[in-house]
């Protein structure tokens, strides 16, 4: 990758962590615990222990991506950008664009 296309992944990177922070900002007002005495009835508050399940689920997911998103913007400049770091081959430079946090390229990435 040359020095232009990793300036415009870097700046990708960098939106993608933006939206990755306020994501994280609303999973967590929303995966709040559900109060006993805020349920209208009893599916209501079901619902609400399952939504807030999700937002849980969600909220992770969020953070594992950051944390990925951040890693990948530290090692950008590094040579071993975009290289598998199972097999060692190049990893296309679409798939980069597209996915910047991932270390796998495609085949490792379907074996595991």
């Amino acid at each position: 990758m040359n020095d232009e296309g990793r300036a415009e992944l870097k700046k990708k990177i960098v939106a993608e962590i933006e939206v990755q922070k306020k994501l994280v900002e609303s999973f967590t007002a929303s995966s709040k615990p559900v109060a006993p005495d805020n349920a209208i009835g009893r599916l209501t508050r079901m619902e609400a222990i399952s939504s807030q399940g999700i937002s849980e689920a969600s909220l992770n997911s969020a953070k594992a991506k950051l944390h990925k998103l951040e890693n990948a913007l530290n090692k950008v400049d590094l040579p071993e950008f975009g290289i598998c770091v199972r097999c060692e081959n190049p990893i296309p430079e679409g798939r980069i664009m597209l996915m910047p946090e991932n270390v796998l390229c495609v085949s490792c990435a379907e074996k595991y």
